[in-house]
């Protein structure tokens, strides 16, 4: 656990608001670190699924294209098992809110998450890229069109495109699968234009997710980091505000605000 010395201090946030409302194009990187403060487990580390049961095949997503109908089978048998249980129950925390606040107040234009967990989405964030996909969603892989899972029957296996007869899969990137070229052309759209990136819950080390906010570091722009420990990335952060995404996010949009107010005051 952090030690309480180690929390942001009331200073530090405020002065990192200043920071981010300086910015004229703030965006921002969310990892696994958030999806933990929902209540769903991670992969790595300590209790990591992966740490208990091995990390799955990194040729998932060929072997999906060799046998689709086993693969949809597979993950099927799988609804209720320990990484879908909490998928299934979790809910947006104060972190995933202060986010949609911050663009709320016109002030973040853009998320890129690494998380499956659909939170962003139910928290109402409303210019997001889901570089990893999304769970709850399916995903044609012929003309790229994504539907929620209650829209497609699953009577035949593997389903069939609504729109185009493709194949469909789930919309989480599979190892060995890349990334959907629509995603990245608009994390690549928006991190070019940043001037900032807010960094929470992720040590910012997976790519190609990671290589945008240091492309914006590259460039002269500013990170600012929010994450319970430092980082790979700690070193090269502008600012490093430690605590929980769920606390600190929350504190940080309240700065600004009150920084704003008094500005038109």
């Amino acid at each position: 656990m952090v030690k309480p010395n180690e929390r942001a201090s009331d200073e530090d946030i405020r002065d990192a608001a200043r920071t981010i409302l300086a910015a004229r194009y703030p965006i921002a990187l969310t990892g696994a670190g958030m999806s933990v403060e929902s209540g769903i487990p991670p992969f790595r580390g300590p209790g990591g699924l992966w740490t208990k049961y091995g990390e799955p095949p990194m040729n998932g997503f060929q072997r999906f294209m060799a046998d689709p109908k086993k693969a949809w089978e597979e993950r099927l048998s799988k609804r209720n098992d320990e990484l879908y249980k909490p998928l299934s129950v979790a809910r947006p925390n104060p972190g995933h809110l202060a986010l949609v606040e911050l663009e709320q107040l016109g002030v973040l234009r853009f998320v890129i998450t690494q998380n499956v967990d659909d939170l962003h989405r139910q928290a109402g964030q409303k210019a997001l890229a889901e570089i990893h996909g999304n769970w709850t969603l399916i995903r044609c892989l012929d003309c790229s069109t994504r539907f929620h899972g209650d829209a497609i029957s699953l009577e035949t296996l593997p389903p069939a495109c609504p729109r185009c007869e493709g194949l469909l899969k789930s919309d989480t990137v599979s190892f060995g699968e890349p990334i959907p070229i629509d995603v990245l052309n608009m994390c690549a759209e928006h991190s070019a234009k940043a001037d900032l990136v807010i960094v929470a819950g992720t040590s910012a080390t997976v790519y190609p997710a990671a290589g945008f906010a240091l492309e914006v570091k590259e460039r002269g722009g500013t990170l600012v980091e929010v994450n319970l420990y430092g980082s790979e990335i700690t070193q090269i952060c502008d600012v490093s505000l430690r605590g929980t995404s769920a606390d600190v996010l929350p504190r940080l949009v309240k700065a600004a605000a009150e920084i704003r107010r008094e500005k038109l005051s």
